[in-house]
This record gives C-alpha cells, sequence and structure tokens, in this order.
C-alpha cells in the first residue's frame, strides 16, 4: 500500500514591503548655486552648426601648425567642461576633435 503524502496547504503570499521614505531619500543639502548651475547647463547648447566654417586654434602642445580653417562635420557631446565638434579641413584626409574653446567664427 502508498503512503499518500499529507496534503500541504498553500501558504499565504507575503505582501511585498516598501521600504520606508525616510530610507530613500538621500539626505543631501542641494544649494541655489547648484540648481542654477545645473539649469544653466541644461539649456545650453552648442555655439556652432554642422556646416560652419570656424578658424581653429590647436593646443602648442598638441600640433602648433594645424591651426586654420576647418568646417563643422558632426556636433559631439560635452566632455565636462566645453561642447565638442568634429572638424575637417579641406585639405586633410582626416577630421580632427576640438572643443569650443578651441574655435571661432571666421567670417
Amino acid at each position: 500500500m502508498r503512503k499518500s503524502s499529507p496534503v500541504r496547504k498553500a501558504s499565504a503570499r507575503q505582501p511585498v514591503r516598501k521600504p520606508a521614505a525616510s530610507s530613500i531619500v538621500n539626505n543631501a543639502t542641494v544649494t541655489v548655486s547648484d540648481v542654477v548651475a545645473r539649469a544653466q547647463s541644461a539649456l545650453r547648447t552648442h555655439k556652432y552648426r554642422v556646416g560652419q566654417t570656424v578658424f581653429y586654434t590647436s593646443s602648442p602642445i598638441s600640433r602648433p601648425g594645424a591651426s586654420g580653417s576647418y568646417q563643422v562635420v558632426r556636433l559631439l557631446p560635452s566632455d565636462g567642461e566645453d561642447y565638442q565638434y568634429r572638424i575637417k579641413n579641406p585639405g586633410e584626409a582626416f577630421e580632427r576633435v576640438a572643443k569650443e574653446s578651441q574655435l571661432e567664427v571666421e567670417h
């Protein structure tokens, strides 16, 4: 004779416990200047547009002879302090990456 296993009652599902709101909130202090700085950086946009001709001033460390007239090929994201651009000189077979602070409007 086969012994039947005892019938198990379905256990009641335990409700999911959500953490208290006080444990979720980060107690970091945000100053007005922090909020203003974030708002200004969020509202800031690229100064130059794709297709625009700009004057590139290279740093003396990288390639001092590379300064000259370039065309903006692509807008790149900020590196944290400055927007970046991909630029190309018609006399070169390659493109460069330049910071906005290295570019000026060419008239």
